[in-house]
């Protein structure tokens, strides 16, 4: 019985995992303006069909004021600070790049989070208000730059910047950015008035995060919404933005993310948040210009007029957790992150030791699989009674076939089943229950090697440079697809059927094509527990032995010598 129920789950979790694999097709998402997909085409997205996905934020001044305070040429501040390089534009005092000088892309160089490539498209930091003119001064204006750092210098204190601008409409802004050199926060402030009339802006992160290096693995996170309120994160894909872009809520922290990385604003208080999807459609060579999902995000909110911080940077728990405890919570860790958490500290701690994730991941595994020992050889034991008694047992079945479920008479099949059970000291369950005490660390330890960004861009040995992404050569899923077989043919089989037998045997072979596409660091986390269990399945089968297994004549047989022997059928029946 405990045997159908394994195969039972087994059987759920490769169902739903390959429907999502290869079944779910991304649709594509709406524009913002017309609600309408995006069309694809086999070239990048022209700027009026990408300016649909955004607000309009006209960024060419059409008021006709002329500028008071500001500068006659557009110029480039750059700031740099032990993490990160970043590049504003005095044209509306905008954010056009934010490189991580820790991460790097498909091409070697820093990682690129601010999405400057789209043409029409509002960079991070634009401002909007209700009157169009006015915004368009707030973008297109060229700001005069205060307190600006040497470009070749690297920051090693807090320091700010400030962007001013005053026309003779009697427009005024100033826009300061301060830069924690320690982390990926950035603090903004923006004083907006007309004629001394203060307003309050909205301001607009667009189009999305410029990593486009997940959206090249199936099983990474598409760019999403995401948010904390009342102490429960959402996170919102494409099909729910374009039902509900705008949520209004007491925030946390409100912004965008993708599988490794994210810009949110901290603790913006009660505010609107509208979100904006956006298709990049494929190049005509899709391996080297594939398509892109992008989401944005506009905040509008009473604190847009006070500091307000920033964090755009990678999903590192303990990054996040210098910045606030309750940020660790955007690191989408799954149901078990109560178990996750700790193996994440334990990876970390042998990787400062072994300096190496995928020999990290080697030694922790082999080091679970050391603690769950009991367990499992529990399971394998109690597996290999039901096995011996399987022929008695099938006998008693047997003999109650004709009754219907339904009969009364079937309620001695479990009788004689439950007494048959306790003269060999056999539990039903003990072969079950161990593994599904396992499968919560199974599940933990997955989650955590297919998120977390510590496995980002590591290298193992040999062609496997990446532990996040898949193996290229399909080395690993056949190694993991053979170890499961030699592991399924050596586990006792106690009330399987031969055709459950074939199709258990099969499965394996299924899960090679699945494996196809999951991280070699989540490859090497399976390959090794199937090699374990396969060691240990040899010494569980070496310290109890092998199977003792009755052979039970078929009833006529025995009806045939009970009556040579004289015996009355009833007499017989109780000696059996």
């Amino acid at each position: 019985m405990e045997r159908r129920v394994l195969i039972a789950i087994f059987l759920s979790f490769l169902v739903l995992y390959s429907y999502q694999a290869f079944f779910v097709k991304r649709t594509p998402q709406a524009d913002a303006a017309t609600g309408t997909p995006a069309p694809a085409s086999d070239s990048p997205a022209s700027p009026a069909a990408a300016s649909t996905a955004a607000p309009a934020v006209p960024d060419t001044p059409t008021s006709g004021a002329t500028s008071l305070v500001g500068e006659t040429v557009e110029r480039d501040v750059r700031v740099e600070t032990p993490n990160i390089v970043a590049v504003f534009t005095n044209r509306g005092a905008r954010l056009k790049s934010w490189r991580l000088k820790h991460y790097r892309d498909n091409q070697g160089e820093s990682l690129e989070l601010v999405a400057n490539d789209v043409a029409g498209q509002p960079l991070p930091f634009s401002l909007t208000l209700p009157d169009a003119a006015t915004t368009a001064s707030l973008n297109g204006g060229l700001y005069a730059v205060k307190g600006a750092p040497d470009a070749a210098a690297v920051l090693s204190a807090p320091t700010q910047i400030a962007f001013e601008y005053r026309d003779s409409s009697g427009l005024t802004s100033t826009k300061r950015f301060t830069f924690d050199p320690a982390g990926y926060t950035l603090i903004f402030e923006a004083a907006i008035a007309q004629s001394d009339r203060p307003l309050t802006p909205t301001i607009v992160w667009g189009p999305g995060l410029g990593d486009n290096d997940s959206q090249q693995v199936r099983s990474a996170v598409r760019p999403e919404a995401l948010y904390s309120a009342a102490g429960k994160v959402t996170r919102l894909q494409a099909a729910a933005i374009e039902k509900q872009p705008t949520q209004a809520l007491d925030f946390e922290y409100a912004g965008i993310d993708d599988h490794y990385f994210m810009a949110v604003a901290l603790k913006p208080g009660a505010s609107k948040v509208t979100y904006q999807t956006l298709v990049i459609p494929a190049g005509a060579d899709p391996k080297a210009v594939p398509a892109r999902n992008l989401v944005g995000f506009s905040l509008d909110s009473p604190s847009a007029v006070r500091p307000m911080t920033f964090y755009i940077g990678p999903k590192d728990f303990d990054t996040l957790a210098v910045v606030d405890r309750d940020l660790v919570k955007a690191i989408n860790f799954g149901m078990f992150s109560i178990l996750v958490v700790p193996l994440l500290r334990s990876l970390n701690w042998i990787h400062s030791y072994v300096g190496n994730y995928g020999w990290s991941i080697l030694l922790l595994t082999v080091f679970i699989n050391m603690v769950l020992f009991p367990l499992n050889h529990k399971s394998v034991v109690s597996m290999r009674k039901m096995q011996e008694i399987q022929p008695e047992t099938k006998a008693i079945q047997e003999r109650y076939a004709k009754y219907k479920t339904t009969d009364p008479e079937r309620q001695k099949m479990n009788t004689e089943l439950m007494a048959l059970y306790r003269e060999r000291g056999v539990n039903p369950a003990s072969g079950c229950i161990p593994i599904l005490l396992t499968l919560p660390v199974f599940l933990a330890f997955y989650a955590l090697l297919t998120t977390a960004i510590e496995l980002r861009g590591a290298p193992f040995f040999g062609w496997m440079h990446d532990l996040s992404q898949p193996d290229p050569f399909y080395v690993l899923p056949v190694l993991v697809g053979l170890s499961q077989i030699v592991t399924q043919w050596m586990t006792p089989q106690a009330g399987v059927d031969p055709t459950q037998q074939k199709m258990m045997l099969i499965m394996p072979v299924v899960l090679i094509f699945v494996f196809i596409s999951t991280p070699v660091g989540a490859l090497i986390y399976w390959l090794v527990g199937n090699v374990w269990r396969l060691g240990q399945q040899y010494l569980t089968n070496y310290l109890i032995g092998p199977p003792n297994i009755r052979t039970i004549r078929p009833a006529a047989e025995r009806r045939l010598k009970r009556a040579g022997n004289g015996k009355t059928d009833g007499a017989a029946s109780r000696e059996n």
